[in-house]
């Protein structure tokens, strides 16, 4: 439910919802609330200085247990401290709050010293207390658990012997610690909300008062789906404050007004346009533009069974040919995934087989005739076998001689990638005697419509984190109704699952992922058709000293932590950034190195750069936050 260069945004689904493409070019409408704002320069009237994003998707929660879209992600991050952060140059884990840790022999105490500088919004002190009672509440279920449970997997008890050290204990050991990627709530604020309160708890500034955080910023304006989001610095941040004053967000609905908008100097920062706005954007003055990698993939999901998760009988109206696996596993190979990276995604992808990307070592591929090609011969003779054969007029019939009927492509319509994607597949399945139709709809009604069961496809993207325990819980069984998307259930998927959560050894760990992934391709709950990227661009007349993640060749913004927003500086007072490469420079230096996938452009550039595939938000999708009550 997301994607990279294109689609509509996850970490959950979400974020790789950047699917905007070829053909994209038409005149799209800003949301309500911007339509009506006057236009401006991005910089306040005042000489505050005024970072403006303009992005596609809205902020679907500032509740960081009920938030699924990656914009609400990456506001928690501004809002909220970490136990941990991560390396800019390749992601690898590094102190935060954490300022060191160390395990027990076994693997089964793990024990970190917290900081004692850091401090919430409202003067009163961080704690290891906090750190706990945030962790306990995920330990104790509900949403919260929902949402960041996986990282907890068998840890038992979790407390605050004194204010600067926490101690998680386990009931087995961690192949994932200390990745712990939670945002830390303040107690003091928090434990007023009840378990019950959590699913309807915005979290919202309210009285003029700003939501009480430790981040480098405090959230003082906006709501949830709101088409306009304001932070401003925290003077007193323990890291030192940034050199921004207010950070604003704007949504707009399509990426040419967002586009336009950069142009006219309105936003200064345009997230999730299409490789072809990329390439448009060259030789434009004061404007640099990038393809960033990204590792995340689009897909195209399969309804393959929802069930009551109380009764366990089936609910919705899927379609009965998707119930099995070897149906979905042929219809892989009527897919032309290279005609899609050229003619959807302009060239900015590489073409998908499974759902931990290759930017990972635990990436796994199916090789020779195993793997997916298009083949549209080979796809009718694996449904002849299965006994989907062809009827009289030309269409398939399920096995007891029955029609297979029509099977609803749904397309997210914010989203031209989607809908190109699912255009196109209508077209091949046509080519081996299935008959189809698109359906296009807003992700927050799909994202009721898949908890519902009432679908048959439909088109959305993942980020997958440095570690891919998340990613591969959501195909879990526990999962269904939760982040499942596809209802997809595997014991065997599921043993696997939980033995990779223990086996710490770090070679054997990956080769069981491996397992899994191939079992999820060969049951095909997902047709995986890209690896994105993403497209941004900036003003370089306005701020400089932006790095990328992983350095170099990947992402601006979106990152894993807030380097560049504690660490951009406007062009003018920039100088050489402290010594550290900017974006312009670390292109150049990309370009030497010969290294390539990402592509730059930006004034006086109108070059085409390359990077190692690399690791951002593992930020994913859906809707609203009331969709998963």
């Amino acid at each position: 439910m997301g994607s990279g260069a294109s689609t509509g945004n996850r970490p959950r689904k979400s974020r790789l919802a950047r699917g905007l493409a070829a053909g994209a070019l038409g005149l799209g409408l800003l949301a309500p609330g911007l339509a009506l704002a006057p236009a401006g320069p991005a910089q306040a009237a005042d000489d505050d200085v005024t970072f403006t994003v303009g992005v596609l998707n809205e902020a679907d929660s500032f509740n960081p247990f009920l938030g699924i879209e990656a914009t609400s992600f990456e506001m928690w991050a501004l809002m909220y401290d970490y136990l941990i952060t991560y390396s800019m140059d390749d992601m690898a884990v590094e102190p935060s709050l954490a300022t060191s840790w160390e395990t027990s022999e076994d693997g089964l105490t793990w024990t970190f010293d917290i900081t004692d500088e850091a401090t919430w919004s409202d003067g009163e002190p961080l704690t290891a207390e906090d750190v706990a009672f945030t962790y306990n509440r995920v330990l104790d279920g509900g949403p919260e658990r929902a949402t960041w449970g996986s990282y907890l997997a068998n840890v038992t008890s979790i407390t605050a012997p004194d204010a600067t050290t926490l101690v998680l204990e386990l009931e087995k050991p961690s192949s994932s610690l200390p990745l712990l990627p939670i945002p830390i709530i303040p107690e003091h604020v928090w434990a007023d909300v009840s378990e019950k309160d959590v699913k309807s708890y915005k979290n919202e500034p309210e009285g003029g008062e700003p939501v009480v955080g430790s981040g480098p910023f405090r959230l003082v304006d906006g709501s949830a789906g709101g088409s306009t989001i304001k932070f401003e610095a925290n003077p007193d941040y323990w890291k030192g404050a940034s050199h921004l004053d207010e950070v604003v967000f704007r949504v707009y609905k399509s990426e040419d007004p967002l586009v336009q908008a950069l142009k006219k100097g309105e936003v200064d920062f345009a997230d999730g346009i299409s490789a072809l706005q990329v390439r448009a954007l060259e030789g434009e003055d004061s404007i640099i533009a990038q393809n960033g990698d990204s590792p995340g993939f689009d897909e195209i999901a399969f309804n393959v069974g929802a069930v009551d998760l109380k009764t366990g009988d089936p609910i919705g109206d899927g379609n009965p040919a998707l119930l099995d696996a070897d149906f979905r596993h042929a219809l892989g190979y009527s897919i032309d995934n290279d005609q899609l990276i050229e003619k959807v995604y302009q060239g900015a992808g590489l073409p998908g087989s499974t759902i931990v990307p290759p930017a990972y070592q635990y990436h796994w591929a199916p090789e020779g005739e195993d793997a997916f090609s298009y083949d549209p011969e080979k796809a009718g003779e694996l449904l002849d076998a299965a006994g989907y054969t062809e009827g009289g007029d030309g269409l398939r019939t399920m096995p007891d001689g029955s029609p297979i009927g029509t099977l609803r492509l749904i397309a997210r319509a914010e989203s031209p990638t989607s809908l190109d994607t699912m255009n196109f597949f209508k077209e091949w399945l046509g080519d081996i005697g299935i008959d189809s139709e698109v359906v296009s709809m807003e992700s927050s009604k799909l994202t009721n419509v898949i908890l519902d069961g009432d679908f048959d496809a439909f088109q959305w993207g993942w980020y997958v984190e440095p570690d891919p325990t998340s990613m591969l819980s959501y195909m879990t069984c526990d999962q269904r109704g939760n982040w499942s998307d596809s209802w997809y259930c595997s014991e065997e998927y599921d043993a696997l699952y939980e033995e990779q959560l223990t086996e710490t050894d770090p070679d054997a760990r990956v080769e069981i992922v491996k397992e899994m992934q191939q079992l999820v391709f060969e049951d095909s709950p997902y047709l995986v058709t890209a690896y994105n990227t993403v497209g941004e661009a900036f003003r370089t007349d306005r701020f400089a000293c932006l790095v990328q993640q992983p350095n170099p060749g990947g992402v601006w913004l979106f990152q894993y932590g807030v380097y560049n927003y504690l660490n951009m500086q406007p062009a003018a007072d920039a100088g050489d950034c402290g010594g550290v490469a900017d974006a312009t420079e670390a292109t150049s230096a990309s370009e030497e190195s010969g290294i390539s996938t990402g592509a730059v452009v930006g004034i006086g550039l109108g070059v085409v750069v390359v990077a190692a595939l690399g690791v951002v938000v593992a930020l994913r999708r859906r809707g609203t936050a009331g969709d998963r009550e």
